[in-house]
């Protein structure tokens, strides 16, 4: 195999660097190791420190370039440039720069003092002062608030729709997950739109201002490909680099992985999908007959500072002929939704009680038929097995 050069040094480039039997060189871009990135709000609630989340370290034949920063990709030569003048030859190119915060046009070019995105580990070492606005109440942002929360900040958490984690929770969970926070001591705001970022506050749109030491700005990710794009790559509708069941893009000897990667009009932005773009990839470098990737099944599964418990899967919408199943139990906090149709399983979304999430994930990834039980029993802790 030739000589791999990986561009990122996040969950995914650090786990095709272990996978591969090549000489290969990482161009890691931040400073510090690779590490788990779905543990930063525990970071960020103080409950464990960097070295908790740092990912085991690639073998001797990994070249870890950390703090050095890819600039330009020279298709022709098969060269990669970088920020300290150098340049890697490569055999093979793998993009793996991941996503960059949507940081919103709130301000007038330069982000107010305290004003920081909640995507690194800088961001999540970075101390919060003693009272903090979360813009934003997707998956980040609901991470960042529970974990600011925990620490002990005063914590207010806006959100612009009317509900929180609207893309991946029913209304019943979203509610549930409200309550929650606001359990923790976060302050929560739906349907409420910011209009600007001031220093020391946040003003709404109705001119109330909302005086913060810290704004953390949770509005969704992009695709991180001018690197990409600049070298002539087809990049797709979400913005990721296209890539085949091969995970190649338009150009042969590069392929792409993670946040940056568009396959079948779809990014997913989701850890588990990187690294099973990383296995996959690591097959087909090593020639594995058969290997292909094939698209990820979307399985969001989250323990959140506070303790707070989620796990979402498929579909948590009904159509027509579908049966739905809910067991909500106000007084535990939880809620649990299934969606059937006919005898399979097409999604679902539990909070706070995940006796059961291991089974009913398994039935719905594998795609098989349900048992002959009553639609509840699936919400037992065994599954109704």
């Amino acid at each position: 195999m030739a000589d791999v050069v990986i561009v990122g040094g996040g969950m995914a480039a650090a786990r095709l660097a272990r996978r591969i039997d090549a000489p290969t060189t990482v161009i890691a871009g931040e400073r510090g190791p690779a590490y788990n990135r779905v543990l930063l709000p525990g970071v960020l609630a103080g409950q464990y420190g960097p070295e908790v989340i740092a990912l085991p370290q690639p073998g001797e034949r990994v070249r870890w370039r950390a703090g050095v920063r890819a600039t330009a990709i020279d298709t022709a030569a098969r060269t990669v440039r970088c920020d300290d003048g150098s340049s890697e030859p490569y055999g093979t190119l793998v993009l793996a720069t991941g996503a960059a915060p949507v940081l919103p046009p709130l301000h007038d070019g330069v982000l107010p003092e305290g004003v920081r995105a909640f995507r690194t580990l800088d961001d999540a070492l970075a101390p919060p002062g003693a009272r903090a606005v979360v813009i934003g109440g997707g998956l980040s942002g609901v991470s960042a608030a529970a974990a600011l929360a925990v620490r002990g900040t005063e914590t207010v958490l806006v959100q612009q729709g009317e509900r929180l984690m609207e893309r991946q929770l029913d209304a019943g969970a979203s509610a549930v997950l409200r309550e929650r926070l606001t359990a923790l001591g976060v302050e929560v705001h739906t349907a409420c739109r910011v209009r600007r970022l001031l220093p020391g506050a946040v003003q709404l749109a109705d001119a109330y201002e909302l005086a913060a030491d810290t704004v953390i700005l949770a509005c969704g990710a992009l695709p991180l490909t001018g690197l990409a794009r600049d070298a002539g790559l087809r990049t797709g509708r979400t913005g990721g680099v296209i890539v085949d069941d091969r995970l190649r893009t338009s150009d042969p000897h590069i392929h792409a992985i993670g946040d940056c990667a568009e396959h079948a009009g779809r990014a997913y932005g989701l850890a588990s999908a990187a690294l099973e773009q990383a296995d996959v990839l690591a097959e087909l470098l090593a020639g594995r007959p058969g290997a292909a990737y094939r698209g990820s099944r979307p399985l969001y599964r989250l323990s959140l500072p506070g303790p707070i418990d989620l796990a979402a899967f498929g579909t948590t919408g009904a159509d027509p002929g579908d049966d739905t199943v809910r067991l909500a139990d106000a007084t535990r906090g939880t809620y649990r939704s299934l969606v059937v149709r006919g005898d399979r399983l097409r999604g679902g979304v539990l909070v706070g009680d995940l006796g059961a999430v291991g089974t009913l994930t398994r039935t719905w990834e594998a795609d098989e038929p349900l048992p002959a039980t009553p639609l509840l029993h699936l919400l037992t802790h065994d599954g109704g097995n």
